[in-house]
């Protein structure tokens, strides 16, 4: 059995592997799925997010509430089960980016299924 994985903890990685850089990378968070992965994008100061519209009816519906400084993402399952944290790795930056191993199961899917999503979208205006 596999556990879930703290996906904010990827946008944290990303932020700080980047944080020396020249500032020529934006970081999306993607697979928003409630309020507290906004507010958290928000609080690690993703670029970028991509939000569906059930999770920003809900941020209206409480007002548009911004993450404070003392906000803590809470990690856990929608069972309230703890999620596995993804621990910080350095990476060598310099390397050719073509070098990295950027394949995964999930980022395929999330492409697959994010094309689905725009095509609907593009069928509805039409």
């Amino acid at each position: 059995m596999t556990t879930a994985k703290n996906g904010i903890d990827l946008i944290k990685n990303i932020k700080e592997m980047y944080k020396n850089g020249d500032g020529h990378v934006h970081v999306l968070a993607a697979s928003i799925r409630h309020l507290d992965h906004l507010l958290a994008s928000f609080a690690l100061g993703a670029e970028l997010t991509t939000v569906p519209a059930k999770v920003l009816v809900d941020w209206a519906t409480k007002d548009f509430p911004m993450p404070d400084k003392d906000f803590s993402y809470k990690a856990v399952d929608a069972s309230g089960k703890p999620l596995k944290a993804i621990p910080y790795k350095a990476l060598d930056l310099k390397r050719p980016w073509q070098s990295f191993d950027t394949a995964h199961e999930l980022t395929t899917v999330g492409i697959q299924k994010f094309l689905a999503d725009y095509r609907s979208t593009l069928r509805r205006s039409a």
